[in-house]
């Protein structure tokens, strides 16, 4: 039999889909699943995006130039003018979800054996996409007691080394939540002006910030122009994740042509996605404004619901639309696994992401769990009594 791939074999599974088999079954008995393990929030698409679509009285759905069309790249820098920030097309790829623009951003600055620094838990495809291009990833751990705040600099200071290359952050943070404060941007960006490294930010949140906090976009700092590269998507802002569109931006010109390489290897991204993504710039705030309103009802429903479940550890997020908890458990993967294969409360029953996942350092996150508050209130409070129910009876309680 021929041989897959040392790549192949070491690539991990995804914590947020690998149980879905189990929920598969479980629907086919009968139970009733809360997806509570998938960022795909069910507030509906713009109106205005989906007619665009439909009106767009095309005779062919042709390749569009590889960076993406510029209309539609002009629309995106508008959008950023918005927000405070000057760019304009050039700065910009547009991309297949913000995932393509992770990976073609890690081509174009690690070769193999070069080293990213990232504070876990974080992102679980970023470990994916490392090991891709085998990149090393150099964890460093924040803390549930502190919210998973920034990690002092010195955690950082001790593990760069003549390999590293770049910091990766997700502002605010999938799975925590947490929504990183200008301060802690500046004390990144002293990091790396300090070593000469790339800061990624992955912005695809950054609407989502809540109890009248803001959100500082890392490409309004002064001085990292040559080093600050982020992603963003419109999936979550606009409720669109299958529309694939995502996008890399910077004013480091040697990084996007580069990258330009990869996108046209890959000829385009999604002309249809496009005339979608040039609609939504146009949506009225409104919009935007409503989703941060539904999803705050929803964030503080879970947490108030978390924080008297006896044994949870529930930090409270600025930001997103995820909790990341201590539950207690002596395993989330065997316990998100038993919810769905042995549990059910009335018919019911929860799937949450095991939080080892998202972590790089082995054993951590064992007794950990993501929660995507993507459901109306009325199912999260139904999620919330399957889980307090399975917490007292599961076998493996601690």
């Amino acid at each position: 039999m021929p041989k897959i791939s040392d790549r192949g074999l070491k690539m991990p599974s995804s914590p947020i889909r690998k149980l879905v088999p189990f929920a598969d079954a479980a629907k086919k008995r009968g139970t009733k699943i809360y997806h509570l393990n998938i960022g795909q929030p069910d507030i509906k698409t713009p109106a205005a995006a989906l007619k665009a679509v439909s009106e767009s009285e095309l005779d062919i759905i042709a390749y569009s130039p590889s960076e993406g069309y510029e209309w539609y790249r002009d629309k995106i820098a508008e959008y950023y003018g918005r927000i405070g920030v000057g760019i304009d097309a050039s700065d910009i790829i547009v991309t297949s979800g913000a995932s393509e623009a992770i990976q073609f951003v890690m081509n174009s600055c690690f070769d193999a054996g070069d080293e990213i620094i990232v504070p876990e838990p974080f992102y679980a495809n970023y470990n994916g996409f490392s090991k891709t291009g085998n990149v090393i990833v150099k964890p460093i751990t924040a803390s549930i007691d502190d919210g998973f705040g920034l990690p002092p600099m010195s955690d950082f200071e001790k593990e760069i080394t003549s390999k590293t290359k770049a910091i990766l952050i997700c502002n605010p943070s999938n799975p925590t939540g947490y929504l990183y404060s200008k301060e802690e941007l500046e004390v990144l960006k002293e990091i790396v002006l300090k070593h000469d490294l790339f800061l990624m930010v992955d912005e695809v949140y950054r609407e989502f910030v809540y109890d009248e906090r803001e959100h500082t976009s890392v490409l309004s700092l002064e001085g990292l122009e040559e080093h600050a590269i982020v992603f963003d998507s419109v999936s979550k802002r606009y409720s669109a994740c299958g529309a694939r569109i995502g996008m890399i931006i910077s004013r480091n010109r040697e990084m996007i042509t580069t990258a330009l390489k990869f996108a046209q290897a890959r000829l385009s991204p999604p002309t249809l996605g496009q005339i979608m993504g040039a609609a939504m710039v146009d949506v009225p705030q409104t919009f935007i404004e409503e989703s941060i309103t539904e999803y705050d009802k929803r964030r503080k429903v879970c947490i108030e619901r978390l924080q008297k479940m006896d044994g949870v550890v529930c930090p409270r997020p600025g930001g997103a639309f995820y909790l990341f908890v201590k539950l207690p458990v002596d395993d989330t993967e065997k316990f998100c696994k038993w919810l769905l294969e042995d549990f059910n409360f009335n018919g019911e029953t929860v799937m949450l992401a095991p939080g080892a996942g998202f972590y790089s350092t082995s054993g951590l996150g064992r007794q950990e769990a993501r929660i995507a508050y993507v459901l109306n209130t009325g199912a999260l409070h139904k999620a919330m009594d399957c889980l307090e129910a399975a917490l007292k009876s599961y076998p493996g309680k601690i």
